[in-house]
């Protein structure tokens, strides 16, 4: 008997009101989430970090929210009140941003942020958080643990800064992680890095993981199943290793604006838009 899914979105909306009108950010979105991988690729704007928020009750005010179905593991998501969404981010799902500059706290040590974390959704002693901080630090890769745990997030390079966004994100041992771009800011070297600690974290504890990302090549190497947006619509679906064959006139033309190293393109090739696809 296949297990059931960790995550059910049906028709999902999310709208901003403003003096023109009503923006919708998100326009009808279906998808379910297993103890996997998923992509969700797409341009800027496309509604992709939007679909997150909304997952994780974070879209802002005055934003709008709906939906006939949004759960994680049966429990409906739109009927949660403040308190409730307050226990379940981080302990049953967190998100790791996409720039730990603007995530982190930079007046306080890294050791105490992520003690933090495992505070609020543990009932235990400061040594007792010290001893998971520091060993979750060590399960992202980072030598000299004990030494990084006291520093600012200043003092760390980019790399450093996301593995520590990952091991605060990670420490209360959530069901699912939502990475937004998680890779974007690093360059190739801490990239693959990254990938590597996020799969192993992921199969070993069994997680579900939602992978944001505009890059393509990487998404369908380290996904599973990747959904493409466009427009704040989900147009596409397919599995990440067959993204090469997508048949969408939009998903084809991201690929064609790729860049490649295998062959040589004088020019990248523009994204032409057509009207119907948001019909």
């Amino acid at each position: 008997m296949s297990e059931p899914p960790l995550i059910e979105v049906e028709d999902l909306n999310v709208s901003f009101p403003g003096r023109g009108g009503l923006t919708r950010a998100v326009r009808g979105a279906s998808f379910s989430l297993g103890r996997e991988r998923l992509g969700i690729v797409g341009e800027s704007g496309s509604g992709k970090s939007t679909t997150g928020w909304a997952l994780l009750g974070l879209v802002p005010r005055p934003g709008i929210v709906t939906a006939r179905r949004m759960s994680l593991s049966g429990t409906d998501l739109l009927s949660l009140g403040e308190s409730d969404w307050q226990s379940l981010r981080g302990r049953r799902m967190s998100m790791v941003m996409q720039d730990p500059k603007y995530s982190l706290n930079p007046v306080l040590r890294v050791g105490r942020q992520i003690q933090e974390t495992y505070r609020l959704h543990h009932r235990s002693s400061a040594a007792e958080a010290r001893r998971h901080a520091l060993a979750m630090l060590e399960a992202v890769r980072i030598r000299d643990a004990d030494q990084v745990f006291h520093l600012y997030p200043h003092q760390l390079s980019g790399g450093m800064g996301q593995r520590v966004m990952i091991a605060m994100m990670l420490i209360a041992e959530p069901d699912l992680l939502i990475a937004d771009e998680p890779t974007s800011a690093l360059d190739v070297t801490v990239q693959n890095q990254v990938l590597r600690i996020l799969d192993d974290l992921v199969t070993v504890r069994g997680m579900g993981l939602i992978f944001i990302s505009h890059n393509l090549t990487i998404v369908s190497s380290f996904c599973d199943r990747v959904l493409v947006m466009y427009g704040g619509r989900i147009v596409e679906e397919c599995k990440a290793d067959e993204l090469d064959r997508a048949k969408h006139p939009y998903t084809r033309a991201l690929i064609r604006a790729a860049p490649s190293l295998a062959s040589y393109q004088p020019e990248l090739s523009v994204v032409v838009r057509d009207p119907e696809w948001l019909a």
